[in-house]
């Protein structure tokens, strides 16, 4: 058992420091595993490995999914849904005491029903509704860093790409993953809206009332916020109801975007090729390391170590709860210096069979979907969380005026809510699990 922990931590080691000199992750872990293949059995059986599996990675149906959920947030960004979403519900609160800060809030949970990605939100909201934050004297740290935790809900409102990396990664069912999703999804939108009320009841400088707009403004709002939310119930809808695969939603969801950019004229030939090139450059980063997580997989499954861990570990005796809450202390370290997608990737192959050999009182499917919620949650923290947030990072592009120190210190409110809403999802597995429950 000595060696194979020897062989793996090696491994590990090594990752980290090609990680160290800059080397991107999907090629890391790409010398990384085939150093590892070709030293447990021989180069002549690593490159016959090599020669067939990046084939029938990348032509497994279910990775399409994820293009076209990429797809689908480019196409709604540059038709100005995003736009119509804030404008909708700006409309109908942002004339309270920290109502525009609210509207940004529900206007990025409804844009991560047709969008899936954080950084797309973050961008999106970024260009959409910081200016107006900033326009009726929203304080410049607390506007950036609620553009930054509402790009987050990009992820965790279903759909999302992390949640189809995980299903693919661990052979779940993606739709159940969406399904658990929801509530955990509703419970972030709701507390950083209570987040945000009090905070303003307690400093109303931080996001004064903007203008109130007539209910002719209001009523045309709402109007043209229509079509994206049918959108949105189609996608998700479709899924939950069975209807459509998870695939097919998000085809369907494709071409609905591009239907309704075209007709109102909000997306032209430009924008449609800008949007396919952008598809394809995240496409193929995701891919990159996916390919890289997949031979580096095949390294520690020779080596046997994540078995042999999650044996030992059920023998040890150890309570379930803390290996549990061990393992997302590890997620939040990981997630504040590295990237979310790399992060899962890498640890998944150690952690996940440890805690299916655990016994929390579910079934093995309902441990392992609880689990991509509760890794989801914290993915969360960390794209938010010092000393690297990718969402403050984007924002802070977007708003050179305003020092990153601000806008982590604006994001700091919110992080107590996340961590509260992870505890409560870790002490609560039905809220992971209801909708689930219910549907199935």
């Amino acid at each position: 058992m000595a060696d194979e922990f020897v062989i793996a931590g090696a491994g590990f080691a090594a990752l980290l420091l090609l990680l160290a000199l800059r080397c991107p992750i999907g090629l890391a872990m790409l010398v990384v595993g085939c150093a590892g293949y070709a030293h447990i059995v021989d180069a002549t059986r690593l490159l016959a490995y090599l020669k067939t599996t990046p084939f029938f990675l990348f032509a497994n149906y279910t990775l399409s999914v994820i293009p076209l959920f990429i797809l689908m947030g480019a196409l709604a960004e540059r038709g100005g849904l995003a736009r119509d979403l804030f404008t909708a519900a700006n409309a109908l609160v942002g004339h309270k005491r920290g109502g525009l800060a609210m509207a940004v809030i529900g206007a990025c949970a409804g844009f991560g029903a047709v969008c899936g990605s954080s950084v797309a939100t973050t961008a999106t909201f970024g260009r959409a509704a910081l200016p107006e934050l900033r326009r009726y004297g929203a304080e410049a740290g607390f506007a950036t860093g609620t553009i930054a935790v509402g790009g987050v809900l990009g992820i965790l409102i279903p759909p999302s790409v992390i949640l189809v990396v995980y299903a693919i990664s661990t052979e779940q069912n993606i739709a159940r993953l969406f399904m658990a999703a929801l509530i955990p999804g509703l419970m972030a939108t709701a507390f950083y809206i209570l987040t945000i009320a009090v905070l303003v009841r307690r400093r109303p400088a931080l996001c004064p009332p903007g203008p109130r707009v007539t209910p002719a403004e209001r009523r045309a709002a709402l109007l043209n916020v229509i079509p994206v939310l049918l959108i949105a119930v189609v996608v998700v809808g479709g899924i939950y109801g069975g209807i459509f695969t998870p695939t097919e939603s998000a085809a369907v969801g494709c071409a609905a975007t591009l239907l309704v950019g075209l007709a109102r004229r909000t997306l032209g030939v430009g924008s449609v090729v800008a949007a396919l090139k952008a598809t394809a450059e995240t496409t193929a980063m995701i891919f990159a390391i996916l390919l890289g997580a997949e031979v580096f997989n095949a390294f520690l499954a020779l080596s046997q170590a994540p078995d042999l861990l999650a044996v030992w570990v059920s023998d040890q005796g150890f309570a379930p709860l803390g290996v549990l809450m061990a393992f997302l202390c590890v997620y939040l370290v990981l997630g504040a210096v590295m990237d979310e997608l790399a992060m899962m990737l890498l640890t998944l192959p150690v952690f996940f069979p440890v805690i299916i050999a655990l016994d929390f009182g579910l079934t093995s499917e309902e441990t392992a979907i609880w689990f991509g919620i509760l890794v989801l949650s914290v993915v969360g923290i960390g794209l938010t969380a010092p000393p690297i947030g990718l969402n403050v990072f984007v924002v802070s592009g977007l708003a050179r005026d305003v020092p990153i120190g601000a806008t982590y210190r604006g994001v700091l409110p919110y992080l107590a809510a996340d961590f509260v809403r992870l505890g409560l999802c870790i002490a609560f597995p039905w809220l992971s699990l209801a909708v689930v429950r219910a549907l199935s």
